[in-house]
């Protein structure tokens, strides 16, 4: 009897032993990595360091993003709350407020993070105060990057493109990989032994892309630093002739990526794109009445006689030498150097309207380029309704890019680009393509097409005028005769606003075998063979001296 009992209590311990063994095999084997995660998950407190995306580079592969070092101090608040006097040392070489910083120690326990220079980690670091530590990461962006208005920025909050490229390409840019720093704790909020503090790294396998643009560093570089130099508001635009691409496009004054908020209601408007925005186009357009006249006319080169200014019915039409009784007999090529008003009224005139529209939207006037496409917002311009009425006072004003002729710059130095190019407009590009960080080709974004707006012929002889306004018109301030040349035409456009007139210059380089157009617009300018052209010369200068 009693033989039987032991027997039976042994095989309830031996099932009992059996069925422990097995739940805690399933427990320590089985299950015991995803409930390893999921006890750690409630214990991890992290903080969002950064989400890396990925690279926006030039044509040549040099990083626009992700160009500087940043330096961040890691404040580990349950290592300091007992250490007041070493907070308060790291507060002075910070520059904080300490019982703000105290008070965040006190009632945090995740990682208080700031960023700053690397001299003043080394001052932190070298305190040796337990529960400080330093990252070393990279800035998206710094008060020098390039490109502002087109490369955009990213919210703050969620590390998602707002504006430009990086919003355009947001789903090519993002990168499924977060850097954090975190505490583990126990249910007290004691530190766990061993572990702590910890730098984590979420990853996915996908592959970081980059956005290729066909901007140049180096020109870009030097259009910026020469329009900081120079204090002007307005934009540079640099089109390579034979390509189509945009190497360089600036608008000034621009803004920190990283701190939008401050230009919110700025009267500057840092936040506006210039470059791509819609002005009064003005002298500039005299390039598409010569276009005209070296195809219709049978001798372009006839002379006018110019009083100083012309009458239209009941209005007179002022030229720039009316103070000195107007430049008498003067043929086109005298003309378009002096920018002379009333030579180019008469003939629109005897072009008419429809003629002189249908030429400016040939040459892309009227119509946005083809960045819009590629991510740039831009303003297509503006031009008279072809099939309206105009009056002859109408079409005088249309003849010296007056009254409703509008245009980008983008658009500006795609003309000249046209005439550069021996009548060939290209499509403009602005994004290349979407690469990989060793820069093979993922995926081609360029648009190819070419379309002929004028005859090589006629474009030979429109540059040798754009010539002659360097060498004796109005813009012998944009001469580079020792660099190779240059043509070009300036531009005063009047707004309406009596106070106000726009400042262009619109030309190319060097002068015999052309490899850039560039408009220059300075906002409110006055005098574009003043204001404008020394700008362009001191730009194209520094590019061919440097041989980019």
């Amino acid at each position: 009897m009693f033989q039987k009992r032991c027997k039976k209590l042994f095989a309830l311990f031996l099932v009992f032993f059996v069925v422990l063994t097995i739940r805690l095999f399933y427990f320590q084997i089985i299950a015991g990595e995803s409930l390893s995660k999921s006890a750690s998950a409630q214990r991890i407190t992290d903080l969002e360091i950064e989400k890396p995306r990925g690279d926006i580079v030039d044509r040549n592969l040099i990083p626009l993003t992700y160009r500087n070092k940043k330096v961040s101090i890691v404040l580990k608040p349950l290592y300091l709350r007992e250490n007041k006097e070493g907070l308060r040392k790291v507060c002075e070489i910070l520059g904080l407020d300490f019982n703000s910083v105290e008070k965040q120690v006190e009632t945090r326990r995740e990682p208080i993070i700031f960023e700053t220079d690397e001299e003043k980690k080394d001052l932190i670091m070298g305190l040796n105060i337990y529960g400080l530590s330093s990252i070393n990461s990279l800035k998206r962006y710094d008060k020098r990057s390039v490109a502002k208005h087109i490369l955009g920025y990213v919210n703050k909050v969620d590390q998602v493109g707002e504006t430009g490229i990086e919003k355009f390409y947001e789903d090519v840019l993002k990168f499924d990989k977060e850097n954090a720093v975190g505490v583990i704790t126990d249910a007290r909020n004691n530190l766990l032994q061993g572990l702590g503090y910890r730098m984590f790294t979420r990853d996915s396998s996908n592959k970081r892309l980059n956005i290729k643009l066909t901007i140049d560093y180096h020109i870009q570089r030097i259009a910026e630093d020469v329009m900081d130099r120079n204090g002007i508001t307005g934009a540079v635009v640099i089109e390579d002739v034979y390509s189509g691409d945009i190497v360089a496009i600036v608008s000034k004054p621009d803004f920190e990526q990283d701190h939008v908020e401050k230009y919110l209601q700025s009267p500057q408007k840092e936040l506006f794109n210039r470059a791509v925005a819609a002005y009064n186009l003005g002298s500039i357009f005299k390039i598409i009445v010569a276009a005209i006249l070296f195809e219709t006319k049978e001798d372009p080169e006839e002379e006018f006689f110019c009083p100083g200014y012309i009458r239209v019915g009941n209005n007179e039409f002022r030229c720039t030498s009316y103070a000195e009784g107007g430049h008498g007999l003067i043929n086109l090529t005298q003309a378009f150097a002096k920018s002379c008003n009333p030579y180019f009224i008469n003939e629109g005139i005897k072009i008419g309207y429809r003629n002189l529209l249908n030429k400016a939207k040939d040459f892309g006037l009227g119509s946005v380029t083809g960045v819009k496409e590629q991510g740039i917002m831009e303003s297509a311009g503006n031009l008279p309704d072809v099939n309206g009425y105009h009056s002859k006072g109408d079409i005088a004003n249309i003849s010296i890019g007056q009254g409703d002729i509008m245009a980008t710059p983008l658009q500006v130095a795609d003309l000249v680009a046209t005439v550069a190019n021996g009548g060939i407009k290209n499509r403009v590009n602005i994004v290349d393509s979407v690469v990989d960080d060793d820069g093979n080709k993922v995926r081609d974004l360029r648009f190819k097409e070419g379309t002929r707006v004028i005859s090589k012929e006629v474009s030979e002889k429109i540059k040798q005028l754009m010539e002659e306004v360097t060498a004796t018109g109005t813009g012998t301030e944009a001469n580079l005769d020792r660099y190779g040349g240059a043509g070009g035409k300036t531009g005063s456009a009047e707004t309406g606003n009596k106070d106000v007139v726009h400042a262009w210059f619109a030309g190319y380089f060097p002068k015999l075998s052309p490899r850039y157009s560039m408009a220059v617009f300075v906002e409110n300018g006055q005098y574009g063979g003043k204001v404008a052209a020394p700008i362009f010369a001191e730009i194209a200068r520094e590019i061919l001296r440097k041989g980019y």
